[in-house]
């Protein structure tokens, strides 16, 4: 499978806080704090659970930051 993202980073999941239908995923990236919102199907899918290595894949357009 060929998957376009560019950075990838891999990680280790540290928590996982699911609602009622998207799922908040918090990874350690060495030492730092990465944090990904996807589908709690997508959770269920993969068969995420706290402490599973990871590929964090990003593939931005557009960030904005504002203070």
């Amino acid at each position: 499978m060929k998957i376009s993202g560019r950075n990838k980073m891999g990680a280790t999941i540290k928590e996982i806080v699911q609602g009622g239908v998207m799922a908040k995923i918090v990874m350690d990236y060495k030492g730092d704090e990465l944090v990904a919102v996807i589908t709690n199907d997508s959770v269920q899918d993969l068969g995420l659970k706290v402490g599973d290595q990871v590929t964090a894949l990003v593939k931005a357009t557009e960030m904005m930051i504002m203070k």
